[in-house]
């Protein structure tokens, strides 16, 4: 039921009105390249969404480019995050527990947001569920006799499977987004709380270490490309606002499952896969800014499964004064949340969620060219708007490029120094330009930018103007000289 009522959720609004922004055209664009040419662009750029791309790829090639193909895969994996969610919570605090905390999962705002998202973070989420799932089955599977809290025990080459399973999935995880390793010290957190037996640590060590080692080129190689990162802001109080809410939400969750130690329970598992990830990386925060919610997604499976146990223990408080209304705690506190929840989700699966939509200007750009005009791309990264839709710009010149995102295996191209841009400006009649909206716009950074910008100023005058959910198309004629 979780995952069938997540994914019903993640098809509602699929397409955002035929929106992609800015995150989701780089998949876009890397998924129709040739195996070779993303790698060859990985070496460069985005090393750390190497597998996703290669596996969007492989998607595109089969079903072709579009949005449902780009973030169908996210709606399916933040399913499966639910039902795992569903299948910890029954297994750890009963049926309604696991109900309630797989459908609660579907509901949190950010999963609303990113299973609807062209973008790995919903299948790392989708990782972490199974691999906690799995994790838990092996510490239920080692009670006295090798049976554990739901009658089953774990022998011989089953129990080597399983945890040849989770070190697969953690190393799968690893690779579609590295921060997802830091959900091994929050199963470490477990098993220390749980007081698991010498023959778990052995095993969880060998198979967390295999796959850290697995996963560890990766992290080496991607601090290479660090500077793609360096937008990020540093970490401040107001920042942290969020992540406290959280804490104090499944907080609240784990006081009423009792939790205490050497007891597996929904706590003992939700609570460190809440906390540990969401400190860590605010640990990691403070050497080098890399706070962002995204990264982090899955520790929502924790949140979930705390909300699904508190539910659940208000039902079992409930039953035994009030047997028929009990039975109706969990429906009203699922319409409540989502009559209160309902403003976030519209407003989610609308076009103007995001910061930008990389094919608002598609329409004006065809409308204001004119076979033989110049295009210009301020900031570079603006070209993704052609890289996504080549078709709006045939006709067109892009006098500042000098190798495509293609041939440089870039995601935005290499430009011509500053002043063979400025000259090249200066021997058009028309340029049509491609910048952020003022609204979401920053100062020029690079000096090829501002070059253009300066040039754009000085010698030319815009003619037509067109701002779309975050893009704009301005049309600059050359300005007569002067007399």
């Amino acid at each position: 039921m979780p995952a069938v009522w997540t994914f019903l959720f993640g098809l509602w609004g699929l397409s955002r009105q035929g929106s992609v922004w800015r995150d989701e055209a780089a998949t876009w664009q890397v998924a129709q390249r040739s195996p070779s040419e993303i790698v060859h662009m990985l070496g460069n750029v985005d090393v750390v969404h190497g597998c996703y791309y290669l596996f969007m790829h492989a998607l595109f090639a089969c079903f072709g480019p579009g949005t449902t193909t780009l973030r169908l895969p996210s709606v399916l994996a933040a399913a499966v995050a639910a039902a795992c969610v569903g299948a910890i919570g029954h297994r750890l605090a009963g049926p309604w527990a696991g109900l309630a905390g797989g459908l609660a999962f579907g509901l949190l705002p950010a999963v609303q947001f990113y299973l609807q998202e062209g973008r790995p973070y919903a299948l790392v989420a989708a990782g972490a569920g199974i691999s906690t799932l799995l994790l838990v089955v092996l510490l239920q599977g080692r009670g006295p006799g090798g049976r554990g809290l739901g009658g089953r025990g774990l022998r011989g080459w089953h129990l080597t499977a399983h945890w040849a399973a989770y070190g697969g999935i953690v190393l799968m995880s690893g690779l579609l987004n590295w921060l997802s390793l830091l959900i091994l010290p929050a199963h470490m957190t477990t098993l220390i709380w749980s007081r698991a037996d010498r023959g778990v640590w052995t095993r969880w060590t060998a198979a967390s270490g295999v796959a850290t080692a697995c996963a560890l080129p990766l992290v080496l190689f991607s601090r290479g490309q660090s500077a793609q990162v360096s937008w990020i802001p540093p970490l401040t109080w107001h920042m942290l606002t969020g992540p406290a809410v959280l804490l104090a939400i499944g907080g609240a969750g784990a006081l009423l499952d009792r939790p205490r130690a050497g007891r597996l329970s929904a706590a003992v598992v939700g609570l460190p896969l809440l906390a540990v990830p969401q400190l860590a990386l605010i640990a990691l925060s403070l050497v080098q800014p890399l706070f962002l919610d995204r990264y982090i997604l899955f520790s929502l499976l924790g949140l979930a499964l705390l909300i699904g146990t508190a539910v659940g223990a208000a039902i079992r408080a409930a039953t035994p004064r009030f047997p028929r209304a009990s039975r109706w705690i969990l429906p009203v506190a699922i319409a409540a949340a989502m009559a209160a929840l309902l403003p976030q989700a519209l407003a989610k699966r609308s076009p103007a969620s995001r910061v930008d939509d990389v094919l608002a200007v598609t329409s004006d750009i065809r409308r204001l060219k004119e076979t033989g005009n110049a295009v210009l791309f301020i900031p570079s990264a603006r070209r993704d708007t052609e890289s996504v839709t080549p078709g709006a710009f045939t006709g067109l010149r892009d006098i500042a490029l000098t190798r495509s995102p293609r041939d440089s295996g870039t995601l935005k191209g290499t430009e011509a120094a500053p002043a063979r841009i400025r000259a090249a400006m200066l021997a058009e009649r028309r340029i049509l330009l491609v910048t952020d909206a003022p609204q979401v716009a920053r100062e020029p950074g690079a000096e090829r930018d501002k070059v253009k910008s300066a040039v754009l100023r000085e010698h030319f005058r815009a003619i037509a103007d067109a701002q779309v959910r975050g893009r704009r198309v301005t049309l600059y004629e050359r300005r007569a000289p002067a007399h």
